[in-house]
């Protein structure tokens, strides 16, 4: 009977030292996946390559604990995390939803490698066709000194497109100009302009139709909100919203049938956002591009575009853009 109390000492023993072996070998584990993520980090600005056409999309991979996690925005919609992803041998594998990607049988599986400096790989679209795409690290797009603000240039004359052309695909007859206000009446084309800024400052009145969205993406990549949606999206994706990433503060009151104005500046990644004379986005960066975006190379200049392909009638005038040289 005296050695009852010594056994249960000594298994007690035993089991604690297999739990702190569990634990390291669990740390170590962790460890080792935390060392194969590494070089796969950061944020990628994407190029997915269908037969169609290219298609920009952009990635930021993190570790959250010993958890690889991947944010994406897709070729449409706005940022999200994504169910599944993992590294495994040299090599990244992630899961958009079906739901996400408008598709009714199978998710969109992106496999891909490290390649140089790039990150490339392949997935399918809907009916299995092959997909490469092509990943390459996002810029900072730090500035050393500040702008030096150029005269002011009107981008629209009050008359016609003249400056300005469809999308691919588009047509310029879903624009129109009517009282000296350029006019989508919704569901086509975007209307971009034929120059092309880096960083500058930017001036334009809007009036937004009932339950209609729109918005004015920056160098063709960064969508400033404008909406009167019959079900309002959540605070990044309503007016004055940097879409899908950044929220106005304090939130503006929403409403159609008025003119109301934005003052944008854009220097680098850092945006300031003032709505009918009120600030509310105040020099925030900007993580990365919008769904819709032209392309996803954000070192080089862009042009401005009015999204006129989402349902709804918006009108813009007005429209007057500073650029900037450094």
């Amino acid at each position: 009977m005296a050695c009852i109390g010594g056994c249960n000492s000594a298994r007690s023993l035993r089991v604690a030292l297999l739990a702190m072996c569990g634990l390291i070998a669990s740390l170590a584990a962790d460890a080792a996946d935390s060392s194969a993520a590494q070089p796969f980090l950061g944020r990628w600005d994407l190029t997915l390559s269908t037969p169609e056409r290219d298609h920009a999309s952009w990635l930021d991979i993190t570790m959250q604990g010993s958890r690889l996690s991947v944010r994406m925005v897709g070729r449409w919609g706005h940022a999200r995390e994504l169910p599944s992803a993992e590294v495994s041998q040299g090599r990244i594998r992630f899961v958009s939803p079906k739901e996400e990607e408008g598709r009714d049988r199978t998710d969109m599986v992106f496999e891909g490698r490290l390649s140089g400096d790039a990150l490339v790989g392949t997935t399918t679209g809907p009916d299995g066709t092959p997909w490469q795409w092509r990943g390459e690290r996002a810029p900072p797009l730090k500035r050393d000194r500040p702008p030096r603000w150029q005269q002011p240039v009107e981008l629209f004359n009050g008359r016609d497109l003249t400056g300005w052309h469809p999308s691919e695909g588009g047509t310029a007859a879903s624009w129109h100009v009517k009282d000296g206000a350029l006019i989508s009446s919704g569901r086509g084309a975007e209307l971009i302009t034929n120059a092309k800024y880096d960083d500058f400052k930017l001036h334009i009145e809007f009036k937004i139709g009932l339950r209609a969205n729109s918005g004015v993406y920056l160098r063709g990549r960064y969508e400033v909100q404008i909406e009167d949606d019959a079900q309002p999206e959540g605070p990044t994706q309503q007016l004055g919203a940097v879409y899908g990433f950044l929220a106005p503060s304090p939130p503006p009151a929403r409403g159609s049938g008025d003119w109301q104005a934005y003052d944008i500046t854009l220097v680098g990644r850092t945006i300031t956002v003032v709505l009918n004379g009120r600030t509310i986005i105040d020099r925030r960066e900007i993580p990365g591009i919008t769904g819709g975006a032209l392309d996803s190379h954000e070192a080089e200049p862009g042009p401005l575009y009015l999204q006129g392909s989402e349902q709804g009638q918006v009108a813009f005038r007005n429209i007057v853009v500073t650029p900037a040289r450094h």
